[in-house]
């Protein structure tokens, strides 16, 4: 075989264009072990002629002759013969590299950390991370509940895989896609004067009465304070507690008129435990959100979570 005329790329090019790439050593290796480039093209499953053409242009790129073809076979020249002692070095180090990123993998895999707001963490993860099992029967998962902003606090600082939020906005540094869609609404105990009322409550009593909330950070508390800023909001806090259930406890005890999600409040409703009551002229529609660190796409598990949550969220 001739010397080949192309010159190779000079020192300054980048490393990626001077340094030929591993499909074109491993058909070297294969050549020098099998001493013929139509037996080494079957054993990486491609054709005679791309093997003659991937071998042309190792040897352009190197601007040296690799390889002496006979009616015998082929056989590496001096100079191949040593290309082919670099080019095992470099396949061996390929190989450490890949079983390194494959031990990543798998450690990632392993486990997923995720973050949820209240509503989402006990009204729709529980179905997911059911779903989720099924596909990771190995991977554990940890569950912090805790209000939006909290949520938010654990991402940015690198401590969850994945979280769900339910405020008005997309904290700053999280990216975030909508999972589902939410609707709070006023209740109250039945023997509560609201749930005897024939004309829908005003946005202007609501703000002026004093409500049973969740705590400040919470989505549910954005979503309310927000809707009611142009009636003379914020809400008026009764009481102030850190869970949705602890709010659903104290309306249904008769503490005072709350205002909750609408996935929390579908047995109580049913049961006649509470009673929805109507207020006109307030928009308390949301958002729930899966969050994640802005830049870095989930993988692994928390990919597939982020994909069942698309298809099990029942958004409306």
């Amino acid at each position: 075989m001739a010397q080949p005329s192309t010159a190779p790329p000079p020192p300054g090019t980048p490393l990626a264009r001077r340094v030929p790439d591993l499909a074109a050593m491993e058909l070297l290796l294969a050549v020098a072990r099998l001493g013929s480039l139509g037996r080494a093209a079957r054993e990486l499953g491609i054709s005679q002629p791309a093997a003659s053409g991937r071998l042309r242009g190792l040897e352009r790129q190197l601007g040296v002759a690799l390889v002496r073809r006979s009616p015998g076979g082929s056989r590496l020249t001096d100079e191949g013969a040593l290309v082919s002692e670099w080019a095992r070095k470099v396949l061996e180090a390929a190989e450490a590299f890949d079983a390194g990123a494959r031990a990543l993998r798998g450690r990632r895999d392993s486990r997923l950390r995720v973050a949820a707001s209240m509503t989402v963490a006990e009204y729709l993860l529980p179905g997911w991370l059911i779903a989720l099992h099924g596909s990771h029967p190995d991977t554990a998962v940890s569950l912090a509940a805790g209000n939006s902003a909290a949520v938010a606090r654990q991402m940015l600082a690198g401590t969850a895989d994945l979280g769900f939020v339910e405020g008005v906005d997309v904290p700053a540094g999280l990216d975030a896609v909508v999972i589902a869609h939410d609707l709070l609404l006023v209740v109250v105990a039945p023997a509560h004067p609201w749930a005897r009322r024939r004309k829908a409550l005003t946005a202007a009593e609501l703000a002026a009465t004093p409500l049973v909330l969740r705590e400040e950070g919470s989505g549910t508390r954005q979503v309310l304070d927000a809707g009611l800023a142009g009636h003379g909001g914020p809400a008026v806090p009764l009481l102030e507690l850190a869970s949705t259930t602890a709010v659903k406890a104290a309306t249904v005890s008769g503490a005072g008129p709350a205002v909750l999600s609408e996935l929390a409040v579908v047995e109580e409703l049913a049961a006649r435990r509470l009673v929805r009551v109507p207020v006109a002229g307030l928009d308390l529609g949301r958002s729930l959100r899966a969050v994640w660190t802005a830049g870095h796409r989930p993988a692994g598990p928390a990919r597939d979570l982020l994909t069942l949550t698309r298809g099990k969220s029942g958004k409306r």
